[in-house]
């Protein structure tokens, strides 16, 4: 078999030569990039005769897939695959792989850091002193004691219910169906309209679906606290991002943390968040840990073996 690694993944080149050792040895082909490029002609060039590819969170559309005609398998180095064309796969029978799981700490502890750097405005106070300002009269929140709606208690949402438990915090809950670990770390499932009600923070850890997407709109934010926060980590769909403006301009939210956004970034200059009152946004890092990427590539290629044994 072919395999064909489409971009870096955060994978050395001396490691790639050992894979690519390991799988000629086999009798497979071994192919792997250096750079990563998301125009849909190079990704159609490297993977034109691949019967294994391996990419991460690069949108694979019908049109670059329906020119790899020999492709059996993709290995994707993400958790969600709502960038690839899972009607087009299922057709013609690809087997798709996810990489789930490698990203649960960086993606929970990362929403977490948000959280702080709103409640202590971390990044802006950065910039106060910087231009040689002091505290003035600033005064911080505290996470300890705080109520936080966790929207999503998969294994993402359960480890940040785990790391806000650490913190003394309660915890509120909404998930399709109840899960027995959250509880157990005392989380309380509720309904997602007392959830958003309740919380001084709503944490969103669901996956992108039809059902879940916008599932936060201006109907859910006029039922947040004026005190709250919004984080999302999870999908940028799953939020109406207009609508979140909106809120932090009107004050009807008291800020927000994204990682996330309707497509990747970087994001177009004139992007609702990134001229809304009170948003901290950073570029799609919640993944994006070298202990993550390390996990993620075995995770990866492990897929890869068992498929091609």
């Amino acid at each position: 078999m072919k395999i064909v690694v489409v971009e870096p993944l955060g994978i050395s080149q001396q490691d790639f030569e050992k894979l690519k050792s390991e799988f000629t040895q086999k009798g497979h082909s071994f192919e792997y990039y250096l750079d990563r490029k998301e125009d849909e002609n190079t990704l159609a060039d490297r993977m034109r005769d691949a019967d294994v590819a391996v990419i991460s969170n690069i949108r694979l559309s019908a049109n670059v897939l329906s020119q790899c005609q020999h492709l059996q398998m993709l290995s994707v180095a993400f958790t969600g695959l709502d960038h690839i064309d899972l009607e087009y796969t299922s057709r013609h029978d690809i087997v798709v792989k996810n990489a789930a799981g490698y990203s649960t700490t960086a993606v929970s502890e990362l929403a977490i850091g948000l959280m702080l750097d709103l409640m202590r405005q971390i990044t802006r106070l950065d910039g106060t002193i910087r231009q040689g300002e002091g505290r003035g009269m600033f005064l911080g929140h505290e996470l300890k004691g705080k109520t936080i709606g966790v929207v999503g208690t998969g294994a993402i949402g359960t480890a940040t219910i785990r790391l806000l438990k650490a913190f003394g915090c309660k915890v509120l809950a909404w998930n399709r169906s109840e899960h027995d670990d959250a509880k157990a770390l005392g989380a309380t499932y509720c309904t997602l309209e007392d959830l958003l009600q309740q919380s001084d923070i709503v944490t969103l850890h669901v996956p992108l679906t039809a059902e879940t997407k916008h599932l936060i709109g201006a109907k859910e934010l006029a039922l947040m606290k004026p005190t709250a926060l919004l984080i999302n980590t999870a999908r940028g769909n799953v939020v109406d991002i207009n609508a979140v403006a909106q809120a932090l301009n009107d004050g009807r939210i008291a800020g927000a943390g994204f990682d996330v956004y309707e497509n990747e970034p970087p994001l177009a200059a004139n992007h609702p968040l990134l001229h809304a009152s009170n948003a901290i946004c950073v570029p799609h890092i919640g993944f994006a840990t070298r202990e993550a990427f390390d996990i993620r590539a075995d995770i990866v290629m492990n897929n890869v073996r068992q498929f091609v044994n």
